[in-house]
């Protein structure tokens, strides 16, 4: 019997596999480019879906933690001994274990050099404006070599422009798209759009634009949950979209 039930486990994991091979799944990241557990997130989401080589239409959706900062930023420090009212001893230990828990997924967290925060706004405007190139995902991989482990200010519209140009997007027409209205007013379509979902923190992923995950969880489950979402609509017999068992977003 338990043979039995391994069978119809793999028979459904191998239509689930032909489902998402035939139907590809659409995966928004709700993110900010100076979030810790952001990049940690990508990286685990990223190696799940290459582990189970599926096809993800994968796009990023903007959440400024602190839109209301100063253009010259904030130290570290400063910012988690006003926010959280921590000392230097409870800022190392944080830190230490937040390196540890990056490098097992693969991100690089230098805060020899990364010692500030700073607004997002500019840098989302430009993820918004590579989206249109397919380039989100390179970009924000680069976006977070920058500030994690080289620790660029990445609110700066200089050193946006030099990273757009690296990756091959023109530099005179991205920044005068970056100071345009039009392109603020699209931004803040999708900023409008996640004030309207049941997020209240980052990372988050909308799949197939109704199915929320939330966290920055590991590999296997990313993988786990992927599947199971998949399978359970076979189940049901019911589209992917329709899937009930994880938060909705109607």
């Amino acid at each position: 019997m338990a043979d039995s039930h391994k069978n119809v486990y793999r028979y459904q994991e191998t239509i689930a596999m032909m489902v998402l091979t035939t139907k590809k799944l659409k995966i928004e990241m709700v993110h900010d480019i100076v979030c810790s557990w952001c990049p940690i997130g990508y990286n685990n989401i990223k190696a799940a879906i290459d582990n189970l080589d599926i096809d993800v239409d994968f796009h990023f959706l903007p959440w400024e933690l602190n839109p209301n900062m100063a253009d010259a930023g904030e130290s570290i420090a400063s910012y988690f001994s006003r926010q959280m009212g921590w000392n230097e001893d409870k800022l190392i230990e944080y830190q230490k274990s937040l390196v540890a828990t990056a490098a097992k997924a693969g991100v690089s967290i230098d805060f020899s050099k990364r010692t500030g925060y700073y607004h997002t706004r500019n840098a989302h405007l430009l993820m918004h404006w590579a989206e249109q190139f397919d380039k989100q995902n390179e970009l924000n991989e680069r976006l977070i070599k920058a500030y994690f482990s080289e620790g660029s200010d990445i609110s700066n519209l200089t050193v946006l422009l030099n990273i757009a140009e690296k990756l091959g997007l023109d530099r005179q027409a991205t920044k005068a798209a970056l100071s345009s209205r039009h392109l603020s007013q699209e931004l803040d379509k999708k900023v409008s759009r996640i004030k309207t979902l049941n997020i209240s923190s980052i990372p988050a992923f909308i799949v197939n634009k109704n199915i929320l995950l939330s966290g920055s969880n590991s590999v296997q489950y990313f993988e786990n949950t992927l599947l199971e979402i998949i399978n359970e609509s076979i189940s049901k017999q019911i589209p992917i979209e329709g899937n009930s068992k994880y938060p909705q977003l109607t």
